[in-house]
C-alpha cells in the first residue's frame, strides 16, 4: 500500500497516521505488528460501523411501519426498532471517531450493540414482514462479534 511504512522509532506505524500509543488503537498493536493485522482491525471496524448503519436504516423503517396506537408486541417492536437504530447509529458514531474512545470504551459500546441487536432480531422474529429486519440486526451483531475478536 503506497504511503505506509514499517514500524518508526517513535512508535507510529508511518504515514496512515495511526499511533500504537493512541486511544481507540487494538491492545498488543506495536511497531512490530504485521500490516496484515492491522489492514484485518480496520477492515473489520469499519465492516462493523458499516453494518451498524444499515441495522439503523432497517430498524428505524421497521419502527415507522408499526402504528404507534398498536398492540402491546407493536408497541414492543416499535420500541426494540426505535432502541436498535440509536444504538447502531451511536456505535456507528463511535467506530468512525477513529482513535478519540479509548478500547475500553469501543469494546463495551460494541458489545452493547451486539446485545440490542440480538435482542431485536428476536422480537422482530415474532413480527410478520419484519424478517428482512431481524436478518439485519443478527447481520450487525456478527459484525460486532468478528470486530471485537480484533480486540482481543
Amino acid at each position: 500500500m503506497p504511503g505506509v511504512r514499517s514500524g518508526k522509532p517513535d512508535g507510529t506505524l508511518g504515514s496512515t497516521g495511526f499511533d500504537r500509543h493512541r486511544r481507540g488503537y487494538p491492545r498488543g498493536v506495536t511497531s512490530t505488528t504485521s500490516q496484515q493485522e492491522l489492514f484485518r482491525f480496520l477492515e473489520d471496524r469499519f465492516a462493523c460501523a458499516q453494518a451498524c448503519t444499515e441495522c439503523a436504516r432497517a430498524c428505524a423503517l421497521r419502527a415507522s411501519l408499526v402504528d404507534p396506537d398498536g398492540t402491546e408486541n407493536q408497541e414492543l417492536v416499535r420500541r426494540k426498532g426505535i432502541m436498535c437504530a440509536e444504538v447502531c447509529d451511536a456505535t456507528c458514531r463511535v467506530l468512525s471517531e477513529q482513535n478519540q474512545v479509548d478500547e475500553g470504551s469501543i469494546r463495551v459500546q460494541v458489545e452493547w450493540c451486539r446485545t440490542v441487536c440480538l435482542e431485536a432480531a428476536h422480537v422482530f422474529d415474532r413480527q410478520p414482514g419484519a424478517e428482512d429486519s431481524a436478518a439485519m440486526c443478527r447481520a450487525c451483531a456478527r459484525a460486532c462479534t468478528d470486530f471485537l475478536a480484533t480486540l482481543n
